[in-house]
Order: structure tokens, then C-alpha cells, then sequence
């Protein structure tokens, strides 16, 4: 099962008011397992910064000046993506200006059950409670001392963090998954077993032991309970 988690920083709440995308990070997961492979893309708005969105996330005019257009990524973050379930804080957010940025350049929209979304997840979960990133880092005891200003990668992967701790708590994955990290994830997992060992590994059992355990079983004569049934 693949998963993509993901977050975006934006110039504003309304892509329809003429706000756009300008950060996309994105954490892939393999049957809830981190593969090692991200996502990560700033994007030149193609106009001003307002002061406010500045303050969240400190990507300002000239910073963004030369990076890409949504235009010219939006097929490569497809790619990505690809049928993946997108684990999202506050899906509709993100969607909506993912599908708007799409729709602009002529690209199938993402569905939204494509989305899975980790606030309503929380205030489902615990109903009443503070259910920000912040809040749930705080209950799950996850580090978010990086976390001065949001930025998508960061976010993402601390939201992956938050995300397996609301499904159930992190599962051990004795470092199986690891070896498909270069990509090939489509792989991994559900196919792996075992293999026999070339050679068997030496009995623990000592000489003396077993002499001593021959003796015993002699001795029970017909009282052993495997020559009665």
C-alpha cells in the first residue's frame, strides 16, 4: 500500500481570488513505512507574496523569482504521486489548490477520495482536543523544534510521523523496507520471505545434554505418554 504524505504553502486561503501554490513537499510510505523517497519543489507564484503568507512560511518575492512555474512541475508531481492515497492535514486546503494549479494548466483534477485526511482523523479521535500539527506533535511527544516557520517538507514529514502515531502507533518494520528505498518500491513488502540458510546453524544441544535426555526418555519405559495414545 503506497502512500503519499504531503503538505503545500500557498500565497493565501483562495486559489479563485487569485492565490497560488509556492511549496510542495511530500514523504512517500510503503505499508506504513518510510521509503526513504520525498518530494520536494518551491514554485515561482507568478505574483506578489502578501505580508501575511510571508510571516507563515518566509518565502518571500526574490526567492521565488527564478524557481519553476506550476506549469512546468505539475506533470513531473503527478508522476509522483500516481494513484497513491495523499495523506493530508486539512485536506480540502491542499486539494483545492492542487486542483485549481492543475485545472489551470489542463490536467486531470485529483479525486478526493484520493485524500486522506489526518485532522478530521484527529477530532474523530479525540473529540474536543486541539487538533493542529502542533497539538498532536505535543500528544504523540514527537520533535517539532525545527518547526519555527512551516515549510512543506518539514511539515510532511513530521505529519507522516503524526499520521502512523493516529492509525495505531508505529509498527516495527525490523528495517525490511529499507532496501527498496532507491525507487523500486512497488516491490517491496508484501513479497519478501525468507530464504533457507546455506548452511544450518549448529545444534545448542551438548553432547552431555544429549546423553542425560536419552537416559530420561529410557527410564520412563511405558509410562511415556507417547506409547500410550
Amino acid at each position: 500500500m503506497r502512500e503519499i504524505v504531503l503538505d503545500t504553502e500557498t500565497t493565501g486561503f483562495e486559489p479563485e481570488s487569485g492565490d497560488r501554490i509556492v511549496e510542495i513537499g511530500a514523504v512517500e510510505l510503503y505499508n506504513h513505512v518510510a521509503t526513504g523517497r520525498t518530494y520536494h519543489q518551491y514554485i515561482n507564484p507568478e505574483r506578489t507574496m502578501p505580508q501575511e503568507a510571508f510571516e507563515v512560511h518566509g518565502l518571500g518575492d526574490d526567492f521565488l523569482r527564478d524557481k519553476p512555474k506550476f506549469a512546468e512541475i505539475g506533470q513531473g508531481f503527478l508522476d509522483f504521486v500516481g494513484n497513491a492515497k495523499l495523506v493530508i492535514h486539512n485536506a480540502a486546503f491542499d486539494m483545492k489548490f492542487l486542483n485549481a494549479e492543475l485545472k489551470w494548466m489542463g490536467k486531470p483534477l485529483l479525486p478526493f477520495d484520493q485524500a486522506i485526511d489526518t485532522l478530521a482523523i484527529a477530532r474523530k479521535k479525540f473529540p474536543g482536543s486541539p487538533a493542529s500539527l502542533d497539538a498532536l506533535c505535543r500528544r504523540f511527544g514527537i520533535d517539532n523544534s525545527a518547526r519555527t516557520l512551516h515549510g512543506a517538507l518539514l511539515d510532511s514529514e513530521i505529519l507522516a510521523e503524526v499520521y502512523l502515531e493516529l492509525i495505531g502507533g508505529r509498527q516495527p518494520d525490523f528495517g525490511l523496507a529499507h532496501g527498496h528505498m532507491s525507487g523500486s518500491s512497488d516491490q517491496a513488502g508484501e513479497g519478501w520471505r525468507p530464504s533457507p540458510r546455506a548452511t544450518p546453524l549448529p545444534s545448542r544441544v551438548t553432547r552431555e545434554e544429549a546423553d542425560a535426555h536419552a537416559n530420561f526418555v529410557k527410564g520412563l519405559g511405558d509410562q511415556a505418554l507417547w506409547k500410550s495414545a
